[in-house]
């Protein structure tokens, strides 16, 4: 190994060695890193922003407008490449880097990888107190950088030079871990980013990366196999984490030779196609009658990458209590919830190694033939809640079906919190595998229109011919939009579309079904506002340079998603939908939420006594 070495700063050293970091995806060696979202404070701007322009070509660096929605975005292009590439963030010390926990929260849930760059105090404390420092009088050492080790998978504050040379490798192998995957948070002083250090130079050599695949304990797969080969009535929930693995055509080959029916969590919507004759539909609270039907039924379940969250559960109700879980998952963590069977391991060498072991099992064919007639029933339903017409007001899902009769299969689909998780959830028909990304694991408002521009610049460079699709209702719009802006800016087109429902009608919608009055989430509830009024969302969009337009209904939402496809720049299209009706009624699984023991209102106590009623159901576990 040479001794020779290089004089570099930190933050000098830090973007060398991410120029050097490789992975290979499909056969092509690429970089792992494809750049950063950056906003320049006099935290990072002078040293880390000095090194940055000095690779501005190898590890491209987009402006972004606001911290958080650039973590959004990061997130979003993690998404985009399954977890095999990631974004670095880079934000100024103080109120910059604080933007960024929420976001780094979102990517914590949702098992993304991410890097943050993020300015630091002064190490030396020699200026101390300084410009947007916060002070802990207590503890000298502790700061608003602390706020993110709750939320990043790897935390570090680099207090000298040498440290990066173990961080970084650490960090990384963090963010490729299939099992540990998440952000990892790098806290850099703002002295100590200048300060030199004479760095190996085989530090910086070329290093390609692979993500591990863990094979599965024998047996713990034998264990498994008994158990499924037992089952009269089995079904698969396919969660997220079988895009992740690439695992779609392993879990596909696994449910067709044991003619298993499979239901799909929100983050895994797109593992089959709609048209699968297997593919029960969407599990849970904002799942398809279909799904939750059978899952009411079934004594075996194989969860294949999923982490079970609450809204998949219907919170622990959806399923019989002596029903049995088989959990594969690269996560133990997940693989043991609830009392499952865990079979801890990367779902595209679990599945094949499963199918073997249960060689010659076949679920009963009455069992197959009833999933497919309530998956049958719910097609019409879908078909059903998606038309318009009949003087039917316009509503989420009408919008949806519009949208997806005129879309190209391989359109890639954002939406996040709100009403549209639920109804894209419900009525998308997939019509390609990895091509929908309802963000529903933090449930974040706001990450709609930035995770949109984020997925671009990864689709972008992978299918540059298709197009992104963003969901947003008028709450998210208002909450974070500048991101229109920044498409704009870097030639990113999207495809926008503004549902507006005068507020944030989707809580109005719970806090009515719990015998609640409306309060404070419509416009029109408001008590502080005495004269409630429509923002022109087109208008604003276009004063960000968007083209944009407002139609009535759904038949011109149609011809206006057409000339949106035909564009070459990021196109809003605005549409008013009813904030009461043309919800999608059937599906739902039982949720679980606070709701008042003692109240002055009969219509709340009644609807807590009723919401209560379903708790007989709920599976107590771990």
């Amino acid at each position: 190994m040479s001794d020779k070495t290089v004089q570099l700063t930190t933050a000098q050293a830090i973007i060398r060695w991410l120029e050097n970091q490789y992975i290979v995806i499909d056969g092509q060696e690429m970089r792992l890193c494809g750049g950063g979202f950056g906003i320049f404070g006099h935290g990072n701007v002078t040293c880390l922003g000095e090194a940055l322009h000095e690779v501005q070509e190898e590890l491209p660096l987009y402006r972004g407008q606001n911290e958080q929605s650039m973590g959004f975005a990061a997130a979003a292009y993690a998404k985009q490449w399954l977890r095999q590439r990631f974004m670095f963030c880079t934000a100024s010390a103080g109120p910059g880097t604080a933007n960024l926990v929420t976001s780094a929260a979102l990517a914590h849930a949702n098992r993304l990888p991410m890097l943050m760059l993020c300015g630091d105090t002064f190490i030396t404390r020699l200026p101390d107190p300084v410009l947007q420092q916060l002070e802990h009088f207590g503890d000298p050492t502790y700061g608003v950088n602390d706020a993110f080790k709750p939320v990043v998978r790897y935390w570090d504050r680099i207090t000298h030079p040498a440290q990066i040379i173990q961080s970084l490798p650490n960090a990384i192998a963090t963010m490729l871990d299939p099992a540990d995957c998440g952000p990892a948070f790098l806290g850099l002083p703002q002295d100590v980013q200048g300060w030199t250090y004479d760095y190996p130079e085989v530090f910086f050599e070329k290093k390609v990366h692979r993500i591990r695949r863990q094979s599965t304990d024998v047996a713990e797969l034998a264990d498994a196999a008994a158990l499924l080969k037992s089952a009269k009535r089995p079904m698969i929930i396919a969660g997220g984490g079988v895009q992740y693995s690439g695992a779609v055509a392993e879990l596909t080959a696994f449910a067709e030779a044991h003619q298993i029916p499979v239901v799909e969590t929100i983050a895994g919507r797109a593992n089959l196609l709609d048209t699968h004759v297997l593919n029960i539909g969407p599990i849970g609270v904002t799942g398809s009658d279909s799904a939750n039907t059978i899952a009411e039924e079934a004594d075996v379940i194989v969860a294949v990458g999923t982490r079970l969250q609450d809204f998949t559960t219907g919170s622990w109700t959806a399923f019989a209590k002596s029903a049995r879980f088989i959990s594969v998952n690269a996560a133990r963590h997940d693989a043991g919830k609830h009392r499952s069977l865990p079979v801890v391991g990367d779902a595209k060498l679990a599945l094949p190694a499963l199918n073997a072991a249960c060689a010659g099992y076949v679920a009963p064919q009455e069992w197959v033939d009833h999933a497919k007639a309530q998956r049958a029933k719910w097609v019409d339903y879908v078909a059903d809640n998606v038309s318009y017409g009949d003087n039917r007001p316009n509503s989420y899902a009408q919008a949806i079906g519009v949208v997806n009769a005129l879309c190209d299969s391989r359109d890639r689909v954002v939406a996040a919190a709100g009403g549209l998780p639920a109804e894209v959830t419900a009525n998308w028909r997939t019509l390609d595998q990895g091509t929908v990304d309802v963000e529903f694991g933090f449930s974040c408002m706001g990450y709609e229109i930035a995770g949109g521009w984020g997925a671009r610049i990864a689709q972008a460079q992978r299918e540059p011919d298709k197009d992104t699709i963003v969901f947003t209702g008028d709450g998210s719009y208002l909450l974070m939009n500048s991101d229109i802006y920044s498409s704009v800016l870097s030639q990113k087109k999207m495809i926008v579309l503004v549902l507006d429902n005068g507020g944030f009608a989707v809580i109005n919608k719970l806090q009515n079904n719990t015998g609640n009055e409306s309060f404070n989430n419509l416009l029109a509830d408001c008590p502080t506002v005495p004269q409630p009024f429509a923002v022109d969302f087109a208008a604003h969009a276009a004063s960000m340079g968007a083209t944009s337009e407002k139609v009535a209904n759904p038949a011109e939402l149609g011809e206006a998603f057409k000339r949106a496809k035909a564009s070459d720049k990021t196109y809003v299209i605005v549409m008013d939908v009813d904030p009461y009706e043309g919800w999608t009624t059937e599906g739902h699984a039982w949720w679980e939420v606070g709701t008042p023991h003692v109240t002055k209102s009969d219509r709340v106590r009644e609807a807590h006594v009723d919401w209560e009623s379903s708790r007989s159901r709920q599976r107590k576990g771990v």
